[in-house]
């Protein structure tokens, strides 16, 4: 990592983490894809500093971050709408801003969405592992030691030479998070153990809710036999459905297969939804055919892709 720390960690707030890009081509060694829970929100406050938008940020789930500076940076905040203050003072999120080495940038709780991201140009240092620095919790690697941050960690961050330009992100590429979730999703392979679900939905988040998963219940069956089921592969967005008649929706540190009945998987191209969902929540669920989940893919990449043409959901 970088010997010239940049950033002081005075309160780490609830399990914030570095993150970057996902693990990709690794599930079939067990390793989980990690990175951001919602990239489309990392990738806007990479933007506004000039990375690339994987390049390392912090991950705030729920808020409640502050770091003292103690080299000058241009930074940026998106994600879950929050109060920030740069220096004491307010500040915008969605907007290049300039923290003077010995202020404080903070991070308020949220009212609307569940993760902030904390941008650095130049992006953070990070512990790089399997060709990413994205901290991966249930296995320990990645990040800072491949854990959460703490009070009195230091940060540093990779050398910019370039000026830095002020930005704000365009109004029609902001999120506008709410306590309701509509997300695509096309039929899991075992879909049919839930028959009609798309109708008279009553979905709600639960308070088991990490970057492995979510809880969500509802009026799902109690599926008979479930725990019997051959283990199978399982990825980011997977609805797994419990003995109990629970259902969860897996996160980026999920685990790489399952045993549980898989009956919906929520498509790409709302997959980055799902770090938003803050328990109390509620859901619903559009179902899709995996040709019209695949073509609005391509359409949300297209409608950023003069912002952010870089970006992967």
């Amino acid at each position: 990592m970088d010997n010239e720390m940049s950033f002081v960690v005075e309160k780490p707030g609830v399990q914030a983490t570095l993150q970057a890009s996902p693990r990709r081509s690794m599930r079939h060694l067990g390793v989980p894809a990690s990175g951001a829970a919602d990239p489309l929100s990392m990738a806007l406050a990479n933007r506004l500093v000039g990375n690339a938008s994987d390049e390392c940020a912090l991950e705030c789930p729920l808020g409640m971050v502050s770091l003292r500076v103690l080299k000058d940076a241009a930074i940026a905040i998106t994600g879950a709408s929050a109060a920030v203050e740069v220096g004491g003072h307010a500040a915008l999120m969605h907007q290049t801003l300039f923290a003077k080495a010995g202020e404080t940038v903070s991070i308020g709780a949220p009212v609307a969405g569940a993760r902030t991201y904390i941008a650095v140009a130049g992006g953070f240092t990070a512990d790089e592992f399997l060709g990413s620095g994205s901290t991966c919790l249930p296995a320990g690697f990645g990040g800072l030691g491949g854990r959460a941050l703490k009070a009195g960690d230091k940060l540093g961050i990779h050398p910019v030479s370039q000026d830095m330009e002020a930005l704000s992100t365009p109004a029609n590429m902001r999120q506008v998070f709410s306590n309701s979730h509509a997300l695509r999703c096309v039929p899991g392979p075992d879909e049919a153990v839930v028959a009609g679900w798309e109708f008279q939905q009553h979905i709600t988040a639960t308070r088991r809710a990490d970057r492995t998963g979510i809880e969500i219940t509802g009026n799902w069956p109690r599926p008979e036999q479930a725990a019997l089921k051959q283990s199978a592969p399982v990825f980011p967005g997977t609805v797994q459905l419990t003995p109990s008649g629970a259902a969860f929706v897996l996160l980026p540190d999920a685990q790489t297969t399952g045993g549980y009945p898989h009956i919906l998987q929520v498509a790409r191209v709302d997959r980055h939804l799902l770090g938003q969902i803050r328990p109390g929540d509620r859901i619903q669920f559009l179902r899709r055919s995996p040709e019209d989940a695949a073509r609005e893919l391509r359409d949300k990449l297209e409608y950023f892709r003069d912002w952010l043409p870089d970006l992967a959901l």
